[in-house]
This record gives structure tokens, C-alpha cells and sequence, in this order.
């Protein structure tokens, strides 16, 4: 269930102190110190997802700090990791400090000392979590805290994406669903951490669940290229082909099959679709990986019980 608090029904002088208490309330004891003689409108929405917070702020220039006194008075033990999608942040802790911008991730850990400050208006997405449920080294998170994670890079792409696509869906699930979306959330977390400060091993058994999450999404995105194998996503993740098939013997399938299901599953949502010029069965095909236009039919007559034209003419009488 998600809670919204906005400063929008107050006069400008009544927003400063409804905000610091709206911000300690939901995260950690922290101190807000607004930077505008007429605060704007700020906007916090929050989700709990099992051991997950996730939290979507829109406010006006401001500084937000985490000193020995806001330490004292609690909230040790947590993570946060920030998304930012509008305007930029000034952020040190563990005697760094760096600029944020939009598209970048960064780390932060309420037991020691930070600052952020956002010099312009700004939008971002903070995943809170307990420290206790990373399995990192306490030397791998103080490494990773106040740097950015960029743009670009495979893991905080594919990472990043996760977590905005779970903060858009957090208030449509159900407490079983988001707690286990939650938590590979937090192995993603982990694995981005460990490859930061070179601390990954993707075959540790800690870091299976984040490592399988990050090959499905690989393999999602190349399933309209018929080459993909087992072999280029062993070497796209630096694993080993028998590692890769150990982590799909959990989901009691293979590579191959996992594979050949999600291509499916993708052609039978087009042959679905109505449409004044709808793609050709074969164009379907292609679009998914499928050579042979013999051998598709073939699969998704076993899959469907129906040929791939049998399935799109039921769609259309529907």
C-alpha cells in the first residue's frame, strides 16, 4: 500500500518543518535544511516491500545530512541507494565526495556520517534496505558508498532498470510478490557492489540468485538474434557454460529451453495482437530468433496446441 505526503496544501512557511519531520519520519533521523527562501512544494511516496522501502521524492533545493547527532538518535543499520532521474546532488560519505546525475546510482549507509545536497530542484528513487540483508563485506559497502555508479555499464544498467520498473509496480503487488521481487532487488544491490570494488564471484553461491536475474535479462533482450547460445552468455557473464546450466537446473529447465519458452511466449503475444496490417507469421518468427519457419510451427504447436496460424485466427474471432 503506498502513502503520499505533499507539502502543496501548506503556505510556504509551514512547508520547512512539515518536511524535516516528513523526511526523518521515513527514512533515518536526518538534518533538512531547505535552501530556498520559499520552499516549494515537496511530494514523498513510499512502498514497503517486504524488507525493501521504496520511496519517490520530488522536492526544492535542499541539503540533507547524517551527523553524530542525527546518528544518535537512532537508525543505524541501513542502506539506501539513490536513482536520480531530474536535477543533481552533491553526496559525500567515507571521505569522498562526488556529483550525481540523472541516470547514475548511488550508495549511501546510515551508520556513519553523509551529506547530500541538491542545489536545484530534483525527482529520485531511494531503495531502502537493512544492511543485515546485503551480504557484502563491511570494507566492500565502505568502498562503494559515494560513488557513482554510471549509465552504461551492463550490471548497473540492468540493475537500474529493475529498480525502476519495481518502484513503478510497487503499488499494484501483492505483499508475496513484492517481498520476493524485493529480494532480488537486494541480491542485484549486492552483485553491483562486489564487481565495483572487485570483490564478485559470480559463482559463490550467494551471488546465484542476482547472477541468474542478470542472465535472464541479457537473454531477454537478445531473443531476435539466432546465434544467442549458452556459450555467448557464459562469456557475456564470465562464467562457464557448466555454471550457466547448474543455475537453470534450479528452475528445472535448460538454457535452451528457457530460451525457446520466452520466444514463444513473445510470438504468441504479436500473433495476438489485431491490427489493420499485422507482420506475417514468418516475420514473426524472425523477429524472435526463429530461423526455420518449419521448426516454429513445429514448437509452438507443441507448446499451444494450435499452429502459429490457428492461434492468430482465434485471436482475431475473439
Amino acid at each position: 500500500m503506498s502513502t503520499t505526503v505533499s507539502t502543496e496544501s501548506l503556505s510556504p512557511a509551514e512547508r520547512a518543518e512539515f518536511w524535516r519531520e516528513t523526511v526523518s519520519r521515513a527514512y533515518v533521523p536526518l538534518q533538512v535544511d531547505l535552501l530556498e527562501q520559499r520552499p516549494s512544494v515537496a511530494v514523498l511516496s513510499s512502498d514497503q516491500l517486504g524488507a525493501v522501502q521504496i520511496s519517490r521524492v520530488s522536492a526544492g533545493p535542499q541539503t540533507v545530512s547524517r551527523n553524530r547527532r542525527t546518528i544518535a538518535m537512532g537508525g543505524e543499520g541501513w542502506v539506501s541507494v539513490a536513482l536520480q532521474h531530474r536535477g543533481r546532488a552533491r553526496i559525500s560519505q567515507d571521505g569522498r565526495e562526488i556529483t550525481q546525475g540523472p541516470g547514475e546510482l548511488v550508495v549511501s549507509e546510515s551508520s556513519r556520517p553523509f551529506t547530500k545536497e541538491f542545489p536545484d530542484a530534483f525527482d529520485f528513487t531511494a531503495i531502502r534496505l537493512p544492511r543485515a540483508a546485503l551480504q557484502v563485506h563491511d570494507n566492500d559497502l565502505k568502498a562503494a558508498t559515494a560513488t557513482a555508479f554510471a549509465p552504461g555499464s551492463g550490471a548497473t544498467d540492468v540493475v537500474a532498470a529493475y529498480l525502476r520498473q519495481l518502484a513503478a509496480q510497487a503499488p499494484q503487488l501483492d505483499p508475496y510478490t513484492g517481498g520476493r521481487l524485493a529480494d532480488a532487488a537486494i541480491d542485484l544491490l549486492a552483485l553491483l557492489i562486489q564487481e565495483r570494488t572487485g570483490a564478485l564471484n559470480p559463482t559463490a553461491p550467494e551471488t546465484a540468485p542476482a547472477m541468474l536475474a542478470r542472465i535472464k535479462d541479457y537473454a531477454i533482450h537478445h531473443l531476435g538474434d539466432p546465434s544467442l547460445s549458452p556459450e555467448q552468455i557464459a562469456t557475456a557473464h564470465h562464467v562457464s557454460v557448466r555454471y550457466l546450466h547448474k543455475l537453470f537446473q534450479s528452475e528445472e529447465t535448460t538454457v535452451a529451453r528457457w530460451i525457446q519458452r520466452r520466444r514463444l511466449e513473445m510470438c504468441a503475444r504479436d500473433l495476438s495482437r489485431r491490427a489493420a496490417a499485422s507482420p506475417t507469421v514468418s516475420c514473426v518468427a524472425r523477429r524472435w530468433g526463429f530461423v526455420s519457419p518449419a521448426h516454429f510451427s513445429r514448437v509452438f504447436r507443441a507448446a499451444y496446441g494450435a499452429t502459429p496460424r490457428e492461434w492468430r485466427a482465434r485471436a482475431n474471432a475473439g
